[in-house]
């Protein structure tokens, strides 16, 4: 039992001494009893509460979380297996018919270390003390951590759409994944996690897979052949620091002092109350103006409404005079024939991307809601809800902050295999109320090191082949610090799992936000300059995306392509196939010729454009630091860039934008080049 189980049960009996059902059986009891005897015998209950909690607590072997049912083992390397159980408890370990023999020490902690196995299974493994536990049905191959953010996060099943068939038809049980539950702690490095279990790649647990970490193991385990075991610890929105343990980000005074700060429960707790006040408070308010609440979505309770027209998709400050937060109605008239009515089963509503929160209803039958922004809303619509002719849909959108709306270039249609109704174009909106902006909340579960303690320290025992890695959106705003915090990171994990050398593959940012042809400066473009700088610590590897992005989507939808470029980098960088041509063109140095400026590259086998075209989205500048467009030319697999009047040359940047639409160099690979900057200061 940790102290923390064990203050909790001692708070847990010192309330029940002090309730009031106590002080109830006193004053019953007083004529009856001496106080003192009364007093005693709860105290005696109590006491016997806690050391029976105690004792229950140690009598029996605990295991970690990860070690369990159907768990994946590092193959070819001594494997820690661990647990908790009384202080002087024999344990025995029995796997492939060895045993591995342990006492517990004085805190009731033990651990063995099972002999290196090759790639296979299934085997079963038998610990024994003073209970006896069976683990089954369990793998040796390669484990990989799949850490970041949200597009490590995002699980298959919000593809729907997109991967149908990948999802009906997986069937691979040599591909597992663990899902580490979100949770932070500032106090101190965990020993366990809550809840989790490892489950296939099955059509049945497949769409609660990270689509990068299933496309990845994929690829990965059909080359290989090895059983490959996700690790999902990811959380959205999360920045670097989050993810660093306590002793490595002291020497970044303003994010360890942050750390300082947030061990107070009573902080927290604050923060925590605050944004309960700011959400209930709004929603409360804006409930009780709107006047269309339990009323418009019924066609028939419409009577007096001053309905006027609207384009779907587009942001409603652009449209209508309403340029406030608040609620704004949206309603649709379709037609249905008779054909399409009876061919209306397995129908879909997708209805894009709305800012901020939806509900819908078809015909006053409620079908759907989303609670925030992100999600694409694709709501499955019952055929019971529709009617030939006139079928009417309506939308309450609720916008917190910035511009509610549809998003544009997204599906909004009503489809299934027999037909599609678009429901792009005239839409009609009433106001149901205005109100302020929403007061941004304070994210506690993103604070410094807090991810770390409560989502890495806990997994730190179990042996891990390597790290995948997506994140950085969530550090755009301090870019400059970007690539030191990396650093930092890896170095930490790599000592925390004890291997110098672990691989970490990371994921560059994907095209985002509007296009330009015009460089300008873009915290998004520096930070993926800083990801390709990370290539010069020995080991790690990096999937460019800069093409399979969305302008308007910072979770863009081809997932496939992401897992499949860092499987590349790790056959190339883990699996020994060094010859493999793994990635596009990555910036390797430059030499400045007269007025020219020669760029070398790694993977510059076969460089070419992409589309057949000249070299674009090349910017060069002098000492004057002001870039301008360049012409580049591939020389003998380098790249000569220069500028009409531009006599000496000192910088280049390749793609150097938010989302570089027209960045054009490739390899033989197809996958595009890097974005960089020649600039040591970018």
């Amino acid at each position: 039992m940790t102290f923390q189980e064990f203050n909790k049960i001692s708070k847990t009996a010192a309330r029940r001494l002090m309730r009031l059902d106590v002080g109830a059986q006193i004053k019953n009891s007083i004529l009856e009893q001496p106080l003192f005897a009364i007093i005693m015998k709860q105290l005696l209950s109590i006491l016997i509460l806690i050391f029976g909690l105690i004792h229950q607590t140690f009598a029996n072997i605990k295991l970690p979380r990860l070690v369990s049912n159907n768990m994946i083992l590092q193959r070819d390397e001594k494997v820690k297996i661990w647990g908790w159980a009384d202080a002087g408890e024999n344990i025995i370990v029995t796997l492939n018919n060895k045993n591995y023999n342990t006492v517990t020490n004085k805190e009731g902690n033990w651990e063995v270390y099972i002999d290196a196995h090759k790639a296979g299974g299934p085997y079963e493994m038998v610990i024994k003390g003073n209970n006896n536990i069976t683990i089954s049905n369990i793998l040796f191959g390669d484990v990989w951590i799949c850490g970041g953010q949200s597009n490590m996060e995002l699980w298959m099943g919000r593809l729907q759409l997109t991967y149908d068939n990948e999802i009906k038809n997986a069937d691979n049980d040599r591909i597992r994944q663990f899902i580490v539950p979100d949770k932070y702690n500032y106090k101190a490095p965990q020993k366990d996690i809550d809840n989790g279990a490892w489950l296939p790649a099955t059509s049945e647990y497949i769409k609660d897979f990270s689509a990068v970490a299933y496309f990845f193991a994929k690829k990965v385990q059909a080359k290989t052949g090895v059983p490959i075991g996700l690790i999902n610890s990811a959380l959205g929105g999360s920045p670097a620091q989050s993810w660093i343990s306590e002793p490595a980000i002291k020497q970044y005074s303003k994010f360890y002092n942050s750390l300082q700060k947030y061990k107070s429960d009573s902080l927290i707790q604050s923060l925590l109350k605050n944004n309960d006040a700011i959400y209930t408070d709004w929603y409360n308010l804006l409930n009780t103006n709107d006047k269309g609440i339990n009323k418009w979505m019924h066609p028939d309770q419409r009577e007096g409404v001053n309905w006027q027209p609207y384009k779907v998709p587009g942001y409603w400050p652009f449209q209508i005079d309403f340029k406030s937060n608040g609620v704004v109605w949206f309603n649709k008239t379709i037609q249905l024939s008779k054909e399409q009515l009876a061919q209306s089963e397995n129908l879909t509503l997708e209805l894009g991307r709305l800012v901020d929160k939806d509900s819908v209803w078809v015909n006053g039958h409620f079908v759907g809601t989303t609670s925030y922004q992100y999600p694409p809303r694709q709501y499955p619509l019952s055929s019971k809800f529709l009617k030939e002719g006139n079928n009417d849909i309506t939308i309450r959108l609720i916008n917190e902050r910035s511009n509610g709306g549809f998003i544009p270039d997204k599906p909004y249609r009503l489809f299934n295999e027999h037909y599609t109704i678009d429901l792009k174009g005239n839409w009609q909106y009433a106001v149901g109320t205005s109100q302020s902006t929403m007061k941004a909340p304070a994210f506690v579960q993103w604070e410094t090191t807090g991810l770390y303690n409560a989502m890495i320290a806990p997994l730190t025992n179990y042996a891990v082949k390597g790290v995948i890695w997506y994140q950085g959106e969530a550090n755009t705003w301090n870019w400059e610090q970007y690539e030191a915090l990396m650093r930092t990171l890896i170095e930490d994990w790599r000592n925390q799992w004890q291997k110098p050398t672990m691989p970490f593959i990371g994921v560059q940012l994907a095209n985002f936000m509007d296009t330009t042809s015009d460089i300008k400066e873009s915290n998004w473009a520096h930070l993926r300059n800083q990801q390709r700088k990370m290539l010069a610590i020995p080991n790690t590897g990096l999937a460019v995306t800069i093409d399979i992005g969305e302008w308007n989507d910072i979770h863009p939808v081809n997932k496939k392509d992401v897992g499949e470029r860092l499987a590349l980098q790790a056959l190339k960088t883990v699996y020994g196939q060094k010859k493999l041509v793994a990635a596009g063109p990555i910036y390797k140095s430059q030499a400045i010729k007269a007025n020219s400026i020669i760029l070398s590259f790694e993977n510059n086998k076969a460089l070419k454009s992409s589309d057949g075209k000249a070299l674009q989205y090349f910017w060069i500048a002098d000492s004057s630091n002001k870039y301008v467009k360049a012409n580049a030319i591939i020389e003998k697999g380098k790249i000569r860039v220069s500028a009409d009047g531009m006599k000496q040359p000192l910088y280049v940047r390749y793609a150097w934008a938010d989302n570089p639409v027209g960045a054009n160099l490739t390899n033989i690979t197809g996958i595009p080049a890097s974005p960089f900057s020649t600039n040591p200061k970018d």
